[in-house]
């Protein structure tokens, strides 16, 4: 009895084995796999196909001709790659993608350059609002907006629109940052294909420029502190007290995004990788030529530029700011310059000193002649101060302040 029971439990090991693997296969088949099946079957519908799975799986002819190919090209016993569609498509069949399958190729392509951060060079083929639309092999990749060269931040969705179609037909260079075979993803970056582009560009640069060179430029952004110029491969930095021989607050009061400019290169940090650029330096210095413009005991013309608690600049012709001290606007040494006088307003003063060496110009608001004030009164046309600024001089115009003060403030 013992020879009989020893072929029986061979064959019922082997065919658990059988079944064990089997079983295994079909609950590791999911829906985005690629797999090699064999074709058990063709006819006018598409191609039946074994996957080594619970059923076998459908190829349709739309599928086929999605290739270009037509069902004629294929035969019974025929191996060929498929990707998972569907599990189940509610009446028990196994849906396959030959066309899906043949991307195989272009997703290992994709994930290759993701894993070395090659930049790969693609044609823009359209453009929503999220961002751009780049044709990879058989695959569609996305470019979003964030990651495009240069967008404007704040844009609104239609101006965003446009911008993003003018990529259309170009091609850029971008970089793989996510592959995603199940959810068809596959995603691109302009921006970091464009930093390491732009930072081999800018060493280029950095050997090519030198200290009092002239370039032309783009301004690419402004912020607090200066305007940030692109030289055709790196950014220099045109800080705001380089912007201008005035006094500047911002510097949007010079330059603007866009704005095509010619600049001095002023300073070069080779280890900080760092452009210093001037725009002041290709304007003409009024200060060289203010000997011959203004004199000691002159009447000038100014417009306020800024109020200090220790008096206010006054802005004269050409660019040139020159001080008004608080001693030279009123005998009162409590009263307060930000309460009397406010950025914008004409004042007539006199020339006190005249320091060209040193950028110095003073000035006094004392020094002027009740005429002379009357007299230049006569020729000007009443501006009215903002609200803010008229409440504050009327507020602070009393018997206390010099009549010379009170007559040039109304």
């Amino acid at each position: 009895m013992s020879t009989q029971v020893a072929p029986l439990m061979m064959v019922d090991e082997f065919d658990f084995s059988v079944l064990l693997e089997r079983s295994l296969a079909e609950s590791q088949l999911e829906r985005g796999d690629i797999v090699t099946g064999t074709i058990i079957s063709v006819d006018h519908h598409g191609l039946i196909v074994d996957v080594a799975w619970k059923h076998d799986g459908i190829v349709s002819r739309q599928d086929i001709e999605r290739m270009g190919m037509t069902l004629t090209d294929f035969h019974v016993n025929d191996e060929i790659d498929v990707t998972i569609v569907r599990l189940d498509d509610m009446e028990g069949n196994l849906v396959l993608s030959a066309s899906q399958a043949r991307q195989n190729e272009d997703w290992k392509l994709a994930e290759k350059l993701q894993e070395t951060d090659d930049p790969w060079g693609g044609e823009v083929s359209a453009a929503n609002k999220g961002g751009l639309i780049v044709p990879f092999g058989n695959l569609r990749g996305f470019v979003p907006a964030s990651h495009v060269v240069d967008l404007p931040r704040g844009m609104s969705e239609d101006d965003r629109l446009k911008y993003l179609e003018n990529f259309v037909g170009k091609e850029i260079s971008i970089k793989v940052i996510e592959v995603n075979r199940k959810r068809r993803r596959l995603v691109f970056s302009q921006r970091n294909a464009e930093r390491e582009t732009r930072n081999a560009r800018k060493e280029v640069l950095l050997s090519e420029l030198k200290e009092g060179d002239v370039r032309e430029g783009v301004v690419s952004g402004l912020c607090d502190f200066g305007a940030f110029v692109d030289l055709g491969g790196a950014d220099g930095l045109i800080h705001i007290s380089e912007l201008a021989w005035h006094r500047v607050r911002h510097p949007n009061e010079v330059v603007n995004v866009g704005d095509k400019v010619k600049i001095y290169i002023l300073h070069l940090d080779d280890n900080g990788k760092r452009i210093g650029l001037s725009l002041k330096r290709l304007q003409p210095n009024p200060w060289s030529v203010v000997n011959e413009l203004y004199h000691i005991g002159q009447l000038v013309e100014g417009t306020i530029s800024r109020v200090e608690p220790f008096g206010a600049f006054v802005s004269l012709k050409p660019g040139i700011e020159a001080l008004l001290h608080i001693s030279q606007i009123s005998d009162d040494k409590n009263v307060d310059p930000r309460r009397m006088l406010y950025e914008g307003q004409q004042l007539l003063t006199r020339v006190i000193s005249i320091e060209s060496d040193k950028q110095r110009l003073g000035l006094s608001l004392k020094e002027v002649a009740d005429g002379e004030k009357e007299q230049w009164q006569e020729t000007q046309v009443p501006a009215a101060p903002t609200a803010e600024a008229a409440v504050e001089v009327s507020s602070e115009i009393s018997s206390e302040v010099p009549v010379e003060v009170a007559a040039t403030v109304e």
